[in-house]
């Protein structure tokens, strides 16, 4: 008997290519295993026409227009690397040919018909996709998803309480100008030690965020909700829920600007339903996909953000067990908020649904 031929390699899109994001995933897409047949790179009208490098080779820009996706249908796959109210508009028009969206925005996060996925931690939901879309979380939960997903295998997860030191590229290209500029405004001075005066050096421009950032540390992420919560707190409790199918979880999450450029960090305190021992942790953090552990705080050796920009995993630290309660773990986690928390998560997405259309298919 014959074998049958395996289907062609399915073609990816990328939208919103020529971003940050878009710059990282055109790395990785050079970098990992090719599964792609044609890649075909999409941005807005105002990059249609650059060229850019993606598997040694150059690339042209597209506009997004509903042409660019001409050719494109049922076992292909567009990531969208856009603000929410692009990928709410154009992805159910990919959907419509069969395409299959990845998208890393807030838009479909908490639709109910759309799974949310990290591949180190809930895989087995990519194939649940009613709408033709798979969603990824905000750059906040993908720093932690990994390391917690792993223990709460082992333990099983009972309660969350975690702080957020985010980075300023959290807003975008904006709150990095933004800190950099407050950064050239205080630079040198004796600034930071009397009330006020970093505002007043700074001015009323504080960027995309609610207070200066340089030289100090705004409690404040996202839009204000009922009780005092922000919508970005909120969000992560709900990304956490989902991703690791725990609906009651109780989650306390407490959002942070901290005056770094690149790489959030967050302090986690996750209590489970069984004792946890924090030398087999570290064994079960060690062998977790997307995670490495850093942890030998005598010899001064835990992750930092500055340690963690650029690169691809989850880095983990600082794990100690509770003083007060044998069911839980305290840790430290630092990740950068463009590679590991959107760009590899929305790739290895893709890679996912790759495999079920293209030659490596089972």
């Amino acid at each position: 008997m014959t074998a049958a031929r395996s289907a062609p390699a399915p073609a990816l899109a990328v939208v919103g290519a020529t971003g940050a994001v878009g710059s990282i995933v055109l790395r990785l897409l050079s970098q990992r295993a090719d599964v792609w047949g044609d890649i075909r790179l999409i941005a807005s009208s105002r990059s249609a026409g650059r060229r850019l490098a993606v598997r040694t080779e150059e690339v042209e820009v597209l506009a997004l227009t509903e042409d660019a996706f001409d050719g494109l249908g049922a076992g292909d796959v567009a990531i969208f690397l856009t603000p929410a109210e692009v990928s709410a508009r154009w992805a159910p028009v990919v959907t419509a040919r069969g395409v299959v969206v990845v998208d890393q925005s807030a838009a479909f996060r908490e639709d109910p018909e759309v799974p949310l996925v990290v591949p180190e931690v809930n895989a087995h939901v990519v194939r649940i996709r009613p709408r033709g879309i798979v969603a990824g979380p905000d750059s906040v939960t993908a720093a932690m998803i990994a390391a917690l997903g792993a223990l709460h295998a082992e333990y099983a997860l009972a309660d969350l309480a975690v702080s957020t030191y985010q980075a300023a590229s959290a807003e975008g290209r904006a709150g990095s100008e933004a800190l950099r500029r407050q950064l050239s405004l205080v630079a040198g001075s004796t600034l930071g030690e009397q009330p006020g005066d970093v505002r007043r050096a700074v001015g009323e421009d504080t960027g995309p965020f609610a207070a200066p950032l340089a030289l100090n540390v705004v409690p404040w992420s996202g839009e204000l909700r009922d009780g005092g919560w922000s919508s970005h707190e909120l969000a992560v409790r709900a990304q956490v829920r989902r991703i690791l199918d725990l609906a009651e979880l109780p989650v306390a999450v407490t959002c942070v600007l901290v005056p770094v450029l690149a790489g959030h960090s967050l302090t986690v305190r996750a209590r489970f339903e069984a004792e946890v021992d924090a030398g087999h942790a570290r064994e079960i953090l060690e062998s977790a996909p997307g995670v490495v552990l850093v942890d030998d705080p005598a010899a001064g050796e835990f992750p930092t953000p500055s340690d963690a920009a650029g690169t691809d995993p989850a880095w983990v630290g600082r794990v100690r067990a509770s003083l007060d309660d044998p069911r839980a773990l305290e840790f430290f986690v630092c990740a950068d908020n463009l590679c590991q928390g959107s760009a590899l998560n929305a790739t290895h997405t893709a890679e996912l649904i790759a495999g079920d259309f293209g030659p490596f298919a089972l």
